[in-house]
């Protein structure tokens, strides 16, 4: 044989492995799925530059996510939003990066996650440090990084095999991740491992997050994801920073209303386990109340609204696909005939 032939053949059998290895995933059903890494965030970041007083940014955390899809923003508004809410982080260090590196003054909304928002202002904590490393791998990008990140699009959009996560997901299933989901002698610790944490939406490429349907109708799965956040909740026994978080905000909310910008807060739906100690421990009246009247911004909860206030959450902190459809349209509705949002078209 010689080393043409040895080639073709060697190229065949690798081109047969992973049209096997794809075919295999997709039957355990799998879907081509982007993956929400710093690279993602920094594209819509670097949008914000060039941005006119009519556009709207949006930021905070994993409910903003999920509960505005932009699509129907869009549809109602005829603007595309710009998201930069990122899942477990508080939105303070990304509203800073906006308000002191950039002349944008258009319409800013900010998610209220009483847990996230009042948590922390320490650089190392991790709801900051997971805002903060998106704004700083924005600034510190190379140009390899950027021609990675395109050449790596077309493949995550057509490709299930080649799924990966930053976020690091217990049924990701690139090679790293299946390697490290072989449990060896798991029994023997002491302290119980940690609740898989299987992902439970998709992303585009715009960011725009839809909670799975697998999610939003199954019972069974939606309670992994719950005894994620139940052994979050119970690990944490730090309480939270209101005058820290509330300063530094305020700070930049002046600044930002004082050139010009558009500043709205927006309480996203929670229900169960999330609605009871948000209610219990980061009562209204004494932390979104009091955050509003600081920073005289226009403000949103969805429990004052008839038509928002009993919208379930599957697993307690988001919106399923169609409810946050539902969600988005009727906000932007409010909004508009507040007057909170004078740029969108009327009809």
């Amino acid at each position: 044989m010689n080393l043409k032939q040895s080639m073709l053949i060697a190229v065949a059998l690798s081109l047969l492995s992973l049209v096997a290895w794809e075919c295999y995933w997709r039957a355990h059903g799998k879907l081509p799925d982007i993956d929400d890494n710093k690279d993602l965030w920094a594209v819509q970041r670097a949008k914000v530059e060039t941005l006119s007083k009519e556009d709207v940014v949006l930021m905070g955390s994993s409910r903003v996510l999920f509960d505005i899809q932009l699509n129907e923003w869009e549809k109602e508004t005829g603007i595309r939003p710009i998201q930069l809410a990122t899942a477990g982080a508080s939105p303070l260090p990304i509203f800073h990066d906006i308000v002191n590196n950039t002349d944008y003054i258009g319409t800013v909304i900010v998610g209220v996650t009483p847990g996230l928002f009042f948590s922390t202002t320490f650089p190392e904590a991790g709801p900051w440090k997971r805002a903060q490393t998106r704004v700083e791998h924005y600034e510190n990008r190379t140009y390899a990084q950027r021609i990675n990140h395109c050449l790596s699009m077309p493949l995550q959009k057509h490709l299930v095999f080649i799924s990966t996560s930053e976020e690091g997901w217990s049924d990701d299933i690139d090679l790293k991740s299946l390697l490290n989901s072989v449990s060896l002698g798991a029994e023997r610790l002491e302290k119980p491992p940690f609740p898989p944490f299987y992902k439970f939406e998709y992303m585009d490429e715009n960011r725009n997050v839809r909670m799975s349907d697998k999610t939003a109708n199954d019972t069974a799965f939606a309670r992994t994801v719950k005894n994620v956040w139940q052994s979050i909740v119970e690990g944490n026994d730090r309480p939270p920073q209101k005058k820290e978080t509330t300063q530094f905000f305020v700070e930049d909310a002046k600044k930002f209303k004082a050139r010009g910008g558009n500043l709205i807060l927006l309480r996203c739906p929670s229900t169960g386990l999330f609605k009871d100690i948000e209610s219990k421990h980061l009562a209204r009246t004494d932390f979104w109340q009091e955050l509003v009247k600081a920073t005289e911004a226009k403000a949103y909860h969805y429990a004052d609204y008839e038509s928002l206030k009993n919208l379930d959450c599957p697993e307690w902190s988001h919106l399923s696909g169609p409810d946050a459809s539902f969600f988005t349209a009727e906000l932007v509705k409010i909004m508009k005939a507040d007057g909170a949002l004078t740029n969108s078209k009327t009809n």
